[in-house]
């Protein structure tokens, strides 16, 4: 399936399908044992940014940390920035987040926030491009996570076995298959891995 890069994607869409994948894939995959609680108490600000370059979107990514800290974190605890019209490509998304953890540490907030990033072709280095584990990091659309410091330290500490989680992610992906990834996403022609291009299909 192929698709039109510079399509205009409503607010409302690109929310629900993000939200979509939260609750079907992080949650009910357990990707993040951290997401539920939140997801179900709406601590979680969807924000989706119109940004068509780099320069927009820092500042677009300066405004969602400043109106992350401006509230407690039992009202919003994290923030999901996503960027339907910039940054397609994986390479280049890569890339900006080291410009983007610079403008972290620039701003005095390296220890306060950390940026966790997702995207349609997300790739681990040095794992095969059609390996299926590429895809526990693999979001409807470029996406850019705010997380506090504080709120993950203290889930850290509550949860037993964290050094654990990565590795369990990538052996659920394994056993599940891209047939049953494709299960857990809309069934609509503007699913997660549509809007951009398909992503490889694991063999």
């Amino acid at each position: 399936m192929s698709d039109d890069v510079s399509r205009e994607w409503d607010d409302a869409t690109v929310i629900a399908q993000t939200r979509h994948w939260v609750e079907q894939t992080v949650i009910g995959l357990n990707l993040c044992p951290f997401a539920n609680a939140v997801f179900r108490k709406n601590q979680i600000d969807f924000r989706v940014s119109h940004a068509r370059d780099e320069t927009a979107l820092l500042q677009d990514l300066a405004s969602a940390a400043e109106a992350l800290l401006a509230v407690p974190a039992e009202q919003i605890d994290t923030s999901l920035l996503i960027h339907p019209g910039v940054l397609h490509d994986f390479f280049d998304f890569n890339d900006f987040i080291g410009v983007a953890e610079d403008w972290l540490d620039d701003a005095g907030l390296s220890g306060v926030l950390q940026i966790a990033s997702f995207h349609p072709h997300y790739q681990f280095a040095g794992v095969a491009a059609d390996d299926i584990t590429h895809y526990t990091n693999r979001a409807p659309f470029p996406t850019l996570h705010l997380l506090r410091e504080e709120s993950l330290d203290k889930a850290i500490d509550a949860y037993p076995d964290t050094e654990q989680i990565v590795e369990r992610n990538l052996e659920t992906l394994r056993q599940l298959g891209l047939a049953g990834w494709q299960a857990r996403q809309p069934a609509t022609d503007t699913g997660p891995g549509a809007q951009i291009d398909d992503p490889p299909t694991p063999g």
